[in-house]
């Protein structure tokens, strides 16, 4: 059968599908076979699972650069999420629909729009591509939750993406033979480099499921951020997207990638002090199992690194020369990204012991940082220390690369404050919150959200989708969103059940704690 009478049988498919009740079979032809989606009951949204983009990682491939997939013969069913990566740790709003932890994990999931498929062949659609990246700490997660299910943000006249990459000890070990090894001369972030081998099967394929690949936005949570961050950052990435959203993270925090020789050191020291050896050959050799337990019994530093390829040098030498790809930006945090007991440890929430921290932390500019997180009440204490415990966590890096990028010339930036809360009781953190707002994806949580809720997931989906497609996230019956620069007082989108631009009123805080930051000199 020729693509081009696949492409016909798909929109044959995909019509009697859209007026039945159970998901009927879709048929994609890429260059390495035929896969064979479903077409979902009602909404018409097409979607395929379980793509490999990179051939196993295991064996002699584990900690290498992952390899290209291998083609089938016949055609291979995508109507199930493929394995998760294994887990250094998992949290505890994860919530998987896959088969569990593997080390072959490489696979992607597509969910493209009926749209999509009603043009005379699918690569006519060109419709913008979204390409999302899980958080989870560079530890945990995976494609197959719920909450972030394509299926439900596709509607909005998008392609949507997300794909699994290598996790802890097996997506960041950074080993000096691996580097021996490398034409690149390079070893870890073999996570990372899942993302642009992922990235790069998009730009190949994409088209053939109704998406434009001229067209990619990159979005992500936290370490989903942090790598979208790292993609904008990457001369790997050049050219494989245009757009980047990041929620909650970047790779301009305190805690920057490691230089590889640091990560190097520390890593042997744990393959020595976990298996008695450092050889590559025989750490390849030893059956995943142990390796993960290991990871977990005796923790190293299994996160990415300045490894003179994916990152060829520091992050913000990267953004002081400016060699960031030139991409449009729209990112922020939330309320409460951590809260107060995080800012006081094993300390009383007191007035005494807020100033008493401050002065143990900040010294002789103390009275500054009480100034900017005031703590003259109880109510300001708690108040003060879940704003600084955030800032700590996120928003300090995340307002870094924002700022940074703003000199980035031709491009817009857009900043947000999210301030809706999961209706949990009792209230919890609020990192990761916004995840089923943005998937449209409130449904996927026994929670009770009000109309006031999917008013605003539908706001957020909305300005989401608009700058995948434009580059601008404003659109008709939306409250303006202005663009983030110095002449209109730093404007921050406040999200909410009545969304406000307003100038940023807390930028003192930034540039103080910038200021006092280690990783700024």
């Amino acid at each position: 059968m020729t693509r081009h009478s696949l492409a016909i049988f798909a929109v044959l498919l995909g019509a009697h599908a859209a007026s039945g009740q159970q998901p009927r079979p879709v048929q994609v032809r890429t260059p390495n076979g035929i896969l064979e989606g479903q077409v979902a009951a009602g909404t018409g949204v097409r979607s395929f699972k379980g793509i490999p983009f990179a051939a196993p990682p295991v064996g002699a491939l584990r900690w290498k650069a992952p390899q290209p997939a291998l083609p089938w013969t016949g055609v291979r069913q995508a109507v199930e999420f493929g394995a998760r990566c294994r887990q250094d740790r998992i949290w505890d709003d994860m919530i998987f629909r896959d088969p569990g932890p593997s080390e072959d994990c490489l696979t992607l999931n597509v969910w493209a729009p009926e749209e999509a498929f009603a043009a005379k062949t699918p690569e006519a659609a060109k419709l913008p591509v979204m390409f999302w990246i899980f958080g989870g700490g560079f530890m945990a997660g995976g494609t197959s939750e719920a909450r972030q299910d394509g299926g439900n943000l596709a509607p909005k006249g998008v392609v949507v993406v997300s794909c699994n990459y290598r996790l802890g000890v097996f997506g960041f070990f950074t080993h000096p033979e691996a580097a021996k090894e490398s034409e690149h001369g390079s070893s870890g972030n073999y996570g990372l480099l899942d993302q642009v081998a992922a990235l790069q099967w998009v730009h190949d394929n994409i088209a053939r499921f109704g998406g434009d690949p001229a067209n990619v936005t990159v979005f992500g949570e936290s370490a989903g951020s942090f790598s979208v961050s790292g993609l904008v950052m990457s001369p790997l990435a050049k050219g494989l997207f245009g757009r980047a959203i990041g929620e909650s993270g970047a790779m301009l925090s305190s805690r920057q990638p490691l230089p590889r020789a640091q990560a190097e050191a520390d890593n042997l020291g744990f393959a020595q002090e976990a298996f008695g050896t450092t050889s590559l050959d025989k750490l390849r050799s030893l059956p995943a199992d142990q390796v993960q337990q290991a990871a977990r019994e005796k923790p190293g530093r299994f996160e990415p690194v300045v490894d003179g390829w994916y990152l060829p040098e520091p992050v913000r030498a990267i953004y002081a020369g400016g060699k960031q790809n030139q991409v449009a930006l729209l990112a922020g945090w939330n309320t409460d990204e951590a809260l107060a007991s995080q800012f006081f440890g094993p300390m009383r929430p007191t007035r005494e012991n807020f100033a008493t921290i401050a002065s143990r932390r900040f010294g002789a500019r103390a009275t500054e940082f009480l100034r900017l997180y005031p703590g003259t009440t109880d109510a300001e204490v708690q108040r003060s220390a879940a704003d600084a415990a955030g800032d700590d966590f996120i928003a300090l890096g995340t307002w870094k690369w924002i700022e940074l990028h703003t000199k980035t010339p031709g491009v817009p930036v857009y900043r947000y404050h999210f301030e809706q809360r999961l209706p949990s009781t009792p209230p919890a953190a609020n990192h990761s919150g916004e995840i089923e707002y943005v998937f449209r994806a409130l449904a996927s949580k026994n929670l009770p959200f009000t109309d006031e809720d999917r008013q605003v997931s539908e706001w957020m989906a909305t300005y989401w989708t608009n700058f995948a497609r434009t580059g601008d996230p404003n659109g008709a019956g939306l409250p303006k969103w202005p663009v983030y620069r110095e002449a209109d007082g730093f404007p921050v989108m406040h999200l909410n059940a009545s969304p406000t631009a307003a100038p940023d009123e807390r930028r003192g805080r930034y540039l103080f704690l910038d200021s006092v930051d280690p990783a700024a000199r």
